[in-house]
């Protein structure tokens, strides 16, 4: 690999768009992969970046199809599709890309990596903390300054090399922060244990995570890594690798109107839930643990996505009752 790769975001939504966008602005040489009016707004007019430090048009090259990119060796890979899309975006890259092109999967959940591995030799894991908004076609917002986020990397299934270093410079060149780590996924482990309120906050809107039903979510959720021998970052730990570094008094922060799932329900398109509260109620099934409130969330979260609800549409106290109480879930078909 050259020393300055070429980087292919596959997946150009909040997370993917804003990485591209401020790699591209600090020079690196990017690609994004995207579909849709979301790609015809970033080829027409560019991607439109807001954030704290104001609003930019970032000519970047958009293509539709991974064939368009004429992925090579040299390049790297940023998977940032939702877990709900690895699987065909996989078999569709791996028809055009070199099996030794190195794959990184800047994604919440923790299936991605090992899926990836069934194609390419080299894959690497990111845990992200980037607050993130993508609503309409051919904008993203960044919301954290002057920090972006913090995106620590490392192959998978652990260890490190020089790609992942050439990764974790470039990052660290372009307002992100990130560490190169040998234990990635223990990292993966502890922001998918942050990440099962997400169904939470896109239910019932922002604040909800808070609470008795978020408190539920997480001992079961680490009950089922324990049962499963999964090590995961303790919350203590956690905390300290985040600090400060991400500000959120901007007008960019004040808009982030809720997290991925919120975002994803905003939009009318599938959420990735099964891979988030889905994966603690498959290890529950897995090693005879019980995960009722995953459970009963996941169900009523995907019922509501499915029936088109808008985000933020259910009562908290609704939901308590509901996924601690064991009542029957309400009809969210619309009539």
């Amino acid at each position: 690999m050259s020393t300055q790769p070429r980087f292919v975001v596959y997946g150009a939504g909040a997370v993917g768009g804003v990485i591209g966008a401020r790699l591209h602005q600090q020079g690196h040489n990017v690609v994004l992969i995207a579909r849709g009016a979301h790609f015809e707004a970033m080829r027409d007019s560019g991607l439109q970046l807001r954030s704290a430090q104001g609003d930019d048009t970032v000519r970047v090259a958009v293509v539709d199809s991974p064939g368009s990119a004429g992925i090579s060796t040299d390049d790297v890979v940023l998977l940032a599709v939702k877990s709900q899309d690895t699987a065909p975006v996989l078999a569709e890259l791996s028809a055009v890309a070199p099996r030794s092109t190195p794959v990184v999967c800047v994604q919440n959940g923790v299936a991605n990596e090992r899926a990836a591995l069934r194609y390419f030799d080299g894959v690497y894991g990111v845990c992200i903390v980037l607050p993130a908004v993508h609503l309409e076609p051919g904008v993203v917002e960044a919301t954290a300054a002057p920090v972006t986020g913090l995106l620590d990397i490392g192959r998978f299934p652990h260890g490190h090399d020089d790609v992942a270093a050439r990764v974790a410079d470039a990052f660290n060149a372009s307002t992100f922060e990130s560490v190169v780590r040998d234990d990635i996924m223990r990292w993966k482990y502890r922001k998918l244990l942050n990440n099962l309120g997400n169904a939470l906050d896109a239910l019932c809107g922002p604040g909800a995570r808070r609470g008795t039903v978020q408190e539920h979510l997480l001992e079961e959720g680490m009950a089922c890594l324990r049962a499963a021998d999964i090590e995961f970052v303790p919350e203590a730990e956690d905390r300290e690798r985040r600090g400060d570094r991400l500000q959120f008094d901007s007008a960019a922060a004040r808009s982030r109107p809720g997290a991925s799932t919120w975002q994803s329900m905003a939009r009318g398109v599938a959420i990735e839930a099964d891979f988030l509260n889905g994966e603690i109620v498959m290890l529950g099934r897995l090693h005879g643990v019980p995960t009722p409130v995953n459970r009963a969330l996941l169900e009523l979260v995907n019922d509501a996505a499915r029936a088109g609800r808008p985000p933020g549409s259910f009562d908290l106290d609704e939901v308590i009752r509901i996924v601690l109480g064991g009542e029957s879930m309400p009809s969210t078909r619309q009539p």
